[in-house]
């Protein structure tokens, strides 16, 4: 058991015990005096009791863990718990009244205002003003509604016995309607506190949203990086947590990766501010205006599964163009192949609304895995020499190193090598250097299938 745990138990049930003791000693001192307002502060503290009995079951059962049949915890108990105590403070403050107006009518207001008609009166004054500290103490820090209820009852005790103290003091003076007036008062004090604490148990228990925390979470929501804005928000209270269901709009040309991530900062945003929350974020993909041709493409591309790379756009004039490459799997026959390519044809005519040709290269993507094995000292003597030499004839290559060699299990070369260049050499000039030195490869060493040539700066290493 937690230390909230423990804290809340033990309050509710120390709150049974005080109110046992208050319900006897007014029911018997009421009826020894007479008084309407003691038998009604009886009638309370006997409702009391049995709201701070329900209390104390309810916080027991609601610190369960959620299970396979209450998916979201046993904690709305409490609020459960909480309405019947209003339901038991309505019929209390009904039965006042009733007595209070009989008395009244009737004119029978014998009372008798004894020391220990007083005495019973300041002792429950006292001890609610305990019992309702201790619970708005461990209410506030545990957020449990049953026990904010039972302090509102305890408070409520309080104001109206210090009515029915004045209503005695009255008597005292003669005036022995003021019995009846003071437990007429007491009723309203009563249903005024069952009216609000109804109030607000009703809307846990129909999942309305706390006030103002919708608010909140979209303030912190909406200004989390990468959040384009909410799309939908759903908050479900349930005791002293809340449960939050949000989905979150969010640039569809974002990986994956990166759209998780996104999701993750914003439950640490919400979870750092409502500790006491369970949050589900979930993201939903949208168009950006500001998307390029370029990101458009690959966005479409990878729902199909396909990546496009090697784009080229001619959009001016009349007859506007797209080209590019599409990445497909090698084991598919070419009527597959062209099917797939034809769906992403479909979906990009689509996207762009318009008549727009599109000429797309099927590039065999080959995703298993191929074993190799160095290549045996001679041979591989033999290849480093006509590789650097075909090196040498270019100019901007300035160095050619860590070779490696393999044979695959066909007796074809897979060949990676790393190329030096002037650290001030732009990408663009690179590119076409590297291409030369592959396709020079591949004319003096026939048998090579595969050439990886990795450009670097001279010096990378420094």
């Amino acid at each position: 058991m937690s230390s909230h745990e423990e804290k809340k138990q033990n309050v509710a049930l120390s709150s049974v015990v005080a109110s046992l003791l208050l319900t006897a000693m007014k029911i018997v001192v009421g009826l020894m005096t007479g008084s309407i307002g003691i038998i009604s502060e009886a009638a309370h503290s006997a409702m009391d009791f049995g709201a701070a009995a329900l209390t104390w079951f309810a916080v027991r059962i609601s610190d369960k863990p959620a299970d396979k049949k209450h998916h979201y915890g046993h904690t709305k108990i409490e609020s459960v718990s909480a309405l019947i105590e209003t339901g038991l403070l309505m019929l209390t403050s009904i039965w006042i009244v009733y007595e209070a107006v009989s008395r009244l009518i009737s004119g029978a207001t014998e009372i008798e205002v004894t020391w220990y008609a007083i005495a019973v009166i300041v002792i429950s004054i006292v001890v609610d003003i305990s019992r309702a500290r201790a619970l708005k103490k461990v209410a506030k820090e545990t957020k449990s509604q049953a026990l904010e209820a039972d302090a509102l009852h305890f408070t409520s005790d309080i104001i109206s016995s210090a009515v029915v103290l004045a209503g005695l003091g009255f008597v005292a003076l003669g005036i022995h309607w003021a019995d009846a007036v003071a437990g007429i008062g007491v009723a309203v004090l009563i249903a005024r506190a069952a009216w609000e604490l109804g109030r607000k148990t009703f809307d846990v228990l129909v999942d309305a949203a706390p006030e103002g925390l919708s608010e909140q979470i979209e303030e912190l929501v909406v200004n989390a990086p990468g959040v384009i804005a909410i799309h939908k928000m759903r908050i479900k209270p349930a005791g002293p947590f809340v449960f939050i269901d949000l989905t979150i709009s969010v640039s569809r040309t974002l990986p994956q990766e990166k759209v998780l991530a996104i999701c993750a900062g914003v439950e640490e945003r919400l979870k750092a501010e409502l500790p006491d929350s369970d949050i589900t974020v979930n993201a939903r993909p949208v168009v950006l205006d500001s998307e390029t041709v370029t990101e458009r493409i690959h966005a479409v591309g990878l729902n199909h599964g396909l990546h496009a790379h090697n784009i080229v756009t001619s959009l001016a004039g009349e007859h506007k163009q797209i080209t590019f490459d599409v990445e497909v799997d090698s084991r598919l026959t070419i009527r597959e192949a062209h099917d797939a390519v034809t769906e992403l044809e479909e979906e990009l005519h689509r996207e762009f609304n318009e008549e727009i040709d599109l000429c797309i290269h099927l590039d065999p993507l080959n995703s298993e895995e191929r074993n190799a094995r160095p290549a045996d000292p001679e041979n591989e003597a033999r290849i480093t020499a006509i590789i650097r030499q075909a090196a040498s004839t270019i100019a901007g290559i300035r160095d050619v190193h860590a070779l490696k060699i393999h044979v695959s299990s066909h007796n074809k070369l897979c060949i990676t090598l790393h190329c030096g260049f002037d650290g001030n050499t732009v990408l663009a000039d690179v590119h076409p250097l590297t291409s030369r030195l592959e396709s020079l490869i591949y004319r003096d060493i026939p048998e090579t299938s595969r050439i990886i040539v990795h450009a670097e700066p001279m010096n990378a290493a420094d």
